[in-house]
C-alpha cells in the first residue's frame, strides 16, 4: 500500500484536490469529505490505468508539512 500526498484547496464555492506525484490526478467536490472520497477514487483509477498500460507505478515522493509563522 502506498500513501500519496494530496493537496486540498478551498476554491471559494467548492474544494479541489490534486496529487503532486500523479500528474493530472485531480478531483473536485462540494465538501471536503466528498472531495476526499473522489480523490481516493481518482488515485485508484489512475494507478489501475497505469498498471493496465504496463507503465510503472510512481512511488510517493512528495513530503508535506506545516510551518507556523507569527504575523
Amino acid at each position: 500500500m502506498n500513501n500519496y500526498a494530496v493537496v486540498y484547496e478551498w476554491a471559494g464555492s467548492n474544494y479541489s484536490a490534486y496529487v503532486p506525484d500523479l500528474p493530472g490526478c485531480v478531483a473536485c467536490g462540494d465538501t471536503l469529505q466528498e472531495t476526499e472520497e473522489l480523490i481516493k477514487e481518482a488515485i485508484e483509477l489512475y494507478l489501475e490505468v497505469l498498471k493496465e498500460d504496463g507503465k510503472p507505478i510512481p512511488k510517493p515522493s512528495t513530503k508535506v508539512g506545516q510551518v507556523a509563522v507569527t504575523i
